[in-house]
């Protein structure tokens, strides 16, 4: 059996509480994996987010020729700006952008979009092109270049299962259901190797966990929330992202997801609901972390794996291709950078994506990483005009 073989085997170890990957094993003790402290945060939009109605072309009578059962009247949308405004339950995203610290890049997309969820989700999470296929995520390989040996809690996902988008061949990120509920006490000490190196190996990841829960209870005790926020699933996601952030766990990425976005009917009130969840849930994190005065430290990235087709479906929006992306924080230029989406030029009645999403990849491995993007195979351009 080989080692490839043997970790697929193995699978992914949770006890509730921990869902661990399947390659995890001990991690060293590098404390700072780049100069600058800085962190990136994703929320991913998981269903295919209706761009469109998030961030919305007020201003273009097409908008409401082609969308006649869900378009958003032009009183009720907020943030006004170039033609563009917000949906209304995305107020405070209209807010973080009126105070400089948010950014919409428009029309993302890629080549050749494929509009099944999962394999435009594994597009996104490998940054590769739509006709290839690997094994490791673009996060992953850039935490297996950037960590110096292993540690585990380099990147951390709040999920119950894996993410894609961080597995490498290193063990270099861990899965956390609930952080505080994330306490390992056995360790085997002085471990002796045996003939056996699957043996060995399983002993290796359940030292790991024990070191991953104690980086992680540490960070907690360090930090308390100064801010409360809603009772959501999301909200409690980056309540903990924001406890370990201020407790110097000193990780390099987290990530969380929001479902629920794949609205082919009941769209109005299925995308008030969600969109107001986003909302509420980003707002108090970006709150407490302005108060903590680590803003400008952390950038959240916000996306979904496609839009929505631009015509509606009669009560709702099939799957479609380019949809606008949210980047908060990290002294972002808080602008607009793209066009405002071309309702007359379309493709197969689909919006013509204008920016790779790998150029908003490679300007955060380069702008806040200080990491050279080519040497995970990114070689797009990064957007220019993102951060100051």
């Amino acid at each position: 059996m080989n080692r490839r073989d043997f970790l697929t085997l193995t699978g992914t170890f949770t006890g509730g509480m921990l869902v661990l990957p399947d390659f995890l094993h001990a991690f060293g003790s590098q404390s700072n994996l780049v100069i600058g402290e800085q962190c990136i945060v994703f929320v991913q939009l998981n269903g295919g987010n209706d761009g469109l109605n998030t961030f919305i072309p007020f201003e273009d009578p097409l908008y409401y020729e082609l969308r006649t059962k869900i378009a958003l009247n032009k009183d009720a949308v907020v943030g006004k700006n170039r033609g563009m405004a917000f949906h209304p339950s995305l107020k405070d995203f209209a807010q973080m952008q009126q105070n400089g610290d948010l950014t919409v890049i428009q029309n993302v997309g890629y080549p050749e979009p494929i509009r099944s969820h999962f394999r435009s989700q594994e597009i996104w999470q490998t940054a590769t092109d739509s006709n290839k296929y690997v094994n490791e995520g673009w996060l992953g390989r850039f935490l297996d270049l950037q960590c110096n040996g292993h540690q585990a809690t380099a990147g951390i996902n709040l999920d119950s299962i894996d993410n894609l988008a961080l597995k490498g061949v290193e063990p270099n990120f861990i899965t956390v259901k609930d952080p505080d509920r994330f306490k390992v006490k056995s360790k085997e000490e002085n471990v002796t190797l045996s003939k056996n190196p699957h043996l060995d190996f399983v002993r290796k990841i359940a030292n790991s966990v024990t070191e991953g829960s104690d980086e992680i209870q540490k960070a907690l005790a360090k930090s308390k929330t100064e801010i409360s926020y809603p009772k959501t699933e999301l909200s409690k996601n980056l309540e903990w992202i924001a406890r370990l952030i201020k407790g110097n766990l000193n990780s390099k990425v987290y990530y969380t997801s929001l479902n629920g976005f794949d609205t082919h009917d009941n769209q109005l009130s299925i995308h008030e609901r969600k969109l107001t969840d986003l909302n509420d849930s980003i707002y108090s994190f970006y709150s407490d972390l302005k108060e903590a005065q680590l803003l400008q430290n952390v950038t959240v990235v916000v996306f979904s794996e496609f839009g929505r087709r631009v015509k509606d479906n009669g009560n709702g929006t099939d799957h479609g291709t380019a949809a606008p992306m949210f980047i908060i924080g990290g002294n972002n230029k808080g602008t607009i950078l793209g066009n405002n989406p071309n309702l007359a030029d379309l493709d197969n009645g689909d919006l013509i994506h204008e920016i790779d999403f790998r150029s908003v990849y490679a300007s955060l491995l380069k702008e806040k990483m200080n990491f050279d993007y080519f040497k995970i195979g990114i070689s797009n351009k990064p957007v220019s005009g993102l951060f100051t």
